[in-house]
């Protein structure tokens, strides 16, 4: 019999992650995976600047950007001529620490993730798989099987679902998965290639019958495609090869392909768990959502999924806070999860669909339109907020309460460079729930604080913070996470004091008792 506090099924980028968060919070894991390795292809791409934001309070991000390119724009193409440029490497500016679109192939990922956890003293046990689970009020009773054969009862407080669209916990909970899959067939190749396209920046060849998508991979003349496949009779998608497929767009492009390292055929699907939560046992990334890979978010919403679980895990685990606290997961997560499914299906059928009314919005109408809009300030912010992910709050969450100048409970903490090499984030490393005040500390706000342990950030007014959302004087508290869980104008500190008693159990029990901080 073996004991842990969580078991967590499934080692891909959500599930170490989860790991990850939950280790360095002192809280113990156990992560098992079936598979015998890691993957060795290269899967999902895209790091979200949201993603790099939370690995920046692990210390991983400036390793995941240093392994990865830039892309420094997106290119339409129509017949291969470039049709439209729109410039991606400073596209966030003002808004994240890092304002760029990030290219870092996930079989490199996980290999960081995997590296950063066994230094933490924790390690995947691969070749493991779970068989079955039975719950109680007190825990998880979970039946093991090991490449020998052998089977092993593993008791756990908790139990989490990381295991992918094909769950075995999604599926021994019968949970439903309701969705769809589209009808076309895709391909993704990772190849070696020559020619003028292959570059640093991203490309979309737009035909009437045919698209390409090209992402800039590292190495010499490593780039990825992404394509549609085209009926082919009598052929099954399981003996097709690159050949097969490449289409007119690859020929566009100028490509000349040198080599295939990779190649493999697919079906898109979009589905959501009916529920993320059953009893003790949680379902995070793929487990939970599947959707069409428009935008990049996949993976970086799985990752998303494993922070906001982890730091609600460890403060019932390690603070005492009441397990109500874990009810604000799929109260936070399962929302986004169906707009983001709804909006890159209407993209990915834009892109994708047949016909000739398709064919012209894709070949003439986006290419014309993209770049004017793209040139508008708003939209371009609104671009990177949406794709970036840090446009994602918990407005309606139970744990959000308050509101003053463009900020209301349940938002991501903005972000802000108070000077050159300095900026509001550098607390959050603390991974802690924590009060910034912008401008002077109003009276009674400290005493606050220091009766429930909270560090206090003070952050000189700068004027430029207003443009940010902030209110001079504003109390801003926020979560482990990097949300703000209350947020308050002013005042003498009771309001926030109210916040805490009214969600004593939710919030003072994960609360660690540092001492108060002050910031200049």
């Amino acid at each position: 019999m073996f004991q842990t506090p969580i078991l967590i099924i499934g080692a891909g980028p959500t599930g170490l992650v989860l790991a990850l968060w939950l280790t360095r919070l002192g809280v113990p894991v156990r992560i098992i995976d079936r598979a015998a390795q890691p993957g060795t292809t290269s899967r999902a791409l895209a790091v979200q600047a949201r993603t790099l934001e939370f690995y920046r309070q692990l210390g991983l991000a400036e390793a995941v950007v240093a392994g990865g390119v830039k892309v420094a724009q997106l290119n339409f193409r129509v017949g291969g001529e470039r049709a439209a440029q729109v410039p991606l490497r400073h596209i966030g500016e003002g808004m994240s620490p890092y304002p760029f679109a990030l290219v870092f192939p996930q079989d490199a990922h996980e290999r960081l993730l995997v590296g950063r956890l066994e230094a933490l003293g924790a390690q995947v046990e691969r070749s493991v798989e779970l068989l079955r689970f039975v719950q109680s009020d007190d825990g998880v009773q979970a039946t093991l099987r090991h490449a020998d054969g052998s089977e092993e009862t593993c008791e756990a407080r908790f139990l989490v679902g990381c295991d992918g669209a094909s769950s075995t916990v999604r599926g021994v909970l019968g949970v439903g998965f309701p969705g769809g899959t589209y009808s076309g067939l895709f391909y993704v190749a990772d190849v070696e290639a020559g020619g003028p396209a292959v570059d640093d920046e991203l490309h979309v060849d737009l035909e009437a019958a045919d698209f390409l998508l090209m992402f800039p991979l590292r190495g010499k003349g490593r780039v990825r495609l992404v394509g549609v496949v085209r009926e082919l009779p009598g052929r099954e998608a399981g003996s097709l090869t690159f050949n097969d497929v490449r289409g007119r767009a690859v020929e566009h492009l100028g490509l000349e392909v040198r080599k295939v390292n990779w190649f493999s055929t697919y079906r898109v699907h979009h589905r959501v768990a009916q529920r993320f939560r059953d009893g003790r046992v949680f379902l995070l990334g793929d487990a939970a959502h599947i959707h069409s890979p428009v935008g990049g978010q996949g993976m970086n919403t799985g990752i998303g999924d494993a922070v906001n679980l982890a730091w609600k895990l460890a403060a019932v685990l390690k603070h005492g806070a009441s397990e109500r606290l874990l009810e604000s997961y799929e109260a936070e997560r399962r929302p986004f999860a169906r707009r983001l499914v709804a909006s890159t299906d209407r993209m990915f059928t834009l892109v994708t669909a047949p016909g000739k009314v398709a064919a012209f919005v894709r070949t003439r109408v986006v290419p014309r339109i993209a770049p004017r809009l793209l040139r508008l300030a708003p939209l371009r912010r609104f671009l990177f907020r949406t794709l970036s992910q840090i446009g994602i709050h918990y407005r309606g969450s139970p744990l959000s309460d308050g509101a003053a100048g463009g900020l209301r409970g349940g938002d991501r903490l903005p972000w802000i460079e108070l000077a050159p090499g300095e900026d509001n984030f550098a607390p959050l490393v603390s991974m802690t729930w924590q009060v910034h005040v912008y401008g002077a500390v109003p009276a009674g706000v400290a005493e606050v604080c220091a009766a429930y342990g909270l560090p206090l950030h003070a952050f000189g007014w700068q004027p430029k913070m207003e443009a940010k959302g902030f209110r001079q004087d504003g109390v801003y508290l926020v979560r482990p996470d990097g949300y703000l869980g209350f947020v308050d104008g002013g005042g003498n500190g009771e309001r926030l004091r109210a916040y805490l008693a009214e969600r004593r159990g939710l919030v003072s029990g994960a609360l660690d008792g540092s001492r108060v901080m002050r910031d200049a």
